[in-house]
């Protein structure tokens, strides 16, 4: 293959990659702060608060994201009554599906870091004279956060790959670009060509993440 066909196919592909990075920003930016909501559901003292919570979570991690994504893109319109007004554009229907995903996946995370952190810091705490509120925010978060940090940047890696997703949904998106012009030009080029932009989003990401740890160790 020449330079020339790389080039030409490389310029829609790259295009396509914009709607993967722009999903991945939406859903970073929102479920992060949503699985910590969640981890502080989870962790109320109000019993239905806190079963609602699991309730989610199991119901978004035992299902396929996949089977979330048809669901509020196909599914949602066609419920009586009320299917008309939750029409949404494929892209705003497929980011809510991520989001909504991904959250329950962080919310464990965050969990699994204040497990993590040994009963002897809240007592410790108490001793030094802190408020609950002292205690949470000075002692017990910034723990938290550098426990979970390994295991988000692993879950940011694997959303980064499953933006692919978008695919099935009729998004214009990196893979879609591919596939079209592997059937138009009878070539897996383009397959090659989207591995290695992923890789390139995903060395990017790790770095980044690496970054951040070093400077938590650090600090």
């Amino acid at each position: 293959m020449s330079v020339e066909y790389i080039l030409s196919i490389l310029k829609p592909m790259l295009e396509g990659a914009q709607a993967t990075v722009l999903l991945f920003i939406i859903a970073i930016i929102l479920s992060l702060p949503l699985g910590f909501l969640l981890t502080l559901a989870i962790r109320s003292n109000i019993k239905p608060v806190s079963w609602l919570a699991y309730a989610y979570i199991y119901v978004m991690r035992g299902t396929p994201l996949l089977l979330q994504l048809l669901f509020i893109c196909f599914g949602l319109p066609m419920i009586p009554v009320i299917g008309e007004y939750m029409v949404l554009d494929r892209f705003v229907a497929a980011a809510l599906g991520f989001v909504l995903n991904y959250a329950a996946y962080f919310a464990e995370i965050f969990r699994g870091g204040l497990l993590a952190i040994d009963k002897g810091q809240y007592e410790a705490s108490q001793v030094l004279g802190l408020n609950k509120w002292q205690t949470t925010t000075r002692i017990i978060l910034p723990q938290m956060f550098r426990i979970a940090l390994p295991a988000v940047a692993n879950e940011s890696v694997t959303l980064v790959k499953d933006t692919a997703l978008l695919y099935a949904v009729a998004v214009p998106e990196l893979l879609h670009f591919a596939q079209t012009a592997v059937n138009r030009d009878f070539t897996i080029v383009p397959f090659f060509l989207t591995g290695l932009i992923y890789l390139l989003m995903t060395l990017i990401l790790t770095t980044l993440f690496r970054w951040i740890e070093r400077r938590l160790k650090f600090e």
